[in-house]
């Protein structure tokens, strides 16, 4: 059965006498430059319609974002962008309240734009492209752990740990070991670092959960893989892209799905090194107009 059959096939699983539960899907995509992605975007969107897709390294400026695109297409956008680099948005079919484009500390703006947060159906989202660090002696690696920790500090002011919060996006950190596919070559180096781990950890204790490892506990489960070597084929690769979810939002996760098939391409129609990830969830019952 192909992803899209599962998919459909989980979403019926929901369906009661009388009712229907409906299914909201929220996914995360670091597409590598928008401009070089939108029509796998188009169609990916076309294929899945998620509810919310929150992506990451968008590598546009405001101006350039294709928000009628996307309108197009039934979502109201938020887009956070700084041209060349970086750059986050929300997609969202379901509302898209309250935006912050950056932190909401109303502190000292960011350097960069690596996130925005938006309520999306009730549930309090954040897209998040945190600093990848470049190497343990670089100052980017500091900045990156000043970054985590602005981040747990700004869930206090943006929820509490008992609303439906998803942070979620290209976290450059692979949680545990099983994440990546030879801990000894990454010795040293960054994404696999005990200080990035324990800001991680800090994001848990504040009650934000891992959802995908709920749902999935067998290593080589990754959703980056390099460009270079063959890494894709060859099953090297790290999962970097989280969604991390309240306790109430992990409870109501049906399914946890990497779409590794989106990884795959032509050279005309190149992939980002990133696969999109992607939760289903159960709202509360609505009535059905028609059987699944």
């Amino acid at each position: 059965m192909s992803l899209v059959g599962l998919l459909e096939v989980i979403a019926c699983q929901h369906t009661h006498v009388g009712t229907r539960v409906r299914r909201v899907r929220i996914a995360t995509w670091n597409v590598n430059s928008l401009n070089a992605r939108l029509g796998r975007v188009e169609r990916w969107l076309n294929t899945f319609s998620p509810d919310v897709l929150c992506l990451q390294e968008t590598k546009l400026a405001d101006d350039a974002f294709p928000a009628l695109t996307f309108q197009a297409m039934g979502y109201e956008t938020l887009h956070h962008g700084q041209g060349r680099w970086n750059g986050v948005a929300i997609l969202s079919k379901v509302g898209l309240d309250n935006p912050v484009a950056g932190f909401g500390d109303e502190q000292e703006p960011d350097p960069d734009a690596r996130i925005a947060w938006a309520t999306c159906g009730g549930v309090r989202v954040a897209t998040c492209y945190v600093p990848n660090g470049r190497s343990l002696e670089d100052d980017h690696y500091q900045y990156k752990l000043r970054w985590l920790d602005r981040l747990r500090a700004d869930l206090d002011g943006q929820c509490d740990p008992s609303d439906p919060v998803v942070v979620c996006g290209d976290f450059n950190i692979a949680p545990e070991d099983r994440d990546v596919w030879n801990r000894a070559k990454l010795e040293g180096q960054t994404h696999v670092s005990e200080p990035e781990r324990e800001r991680l950890a800090a994001l848990e204790q504040w009650g934000l959960v891992d959802v995908f490892r709920e749902h999935h506990q067998d290593s080589g489960l990754f959703s980056w893989w390099d460009y270079r070597g063959g890494a894709f084929h060859k099953k090297q690769g790290m999962r970097i892209d989280l969604l991390m979810t309240s306790r109430s939002v992990a409870d109501a996760t049906s399914l946890v799905v990497v779409d590794r098939n989106e990884r795959k391409g032509p050279k005309d129609d190149p992939p980002s090194d990133h696969a999109p990830v992607l939760i289903d969830l159960a709202a509360l019952p609505t009535k059905a107009t028609a059987p699944c």
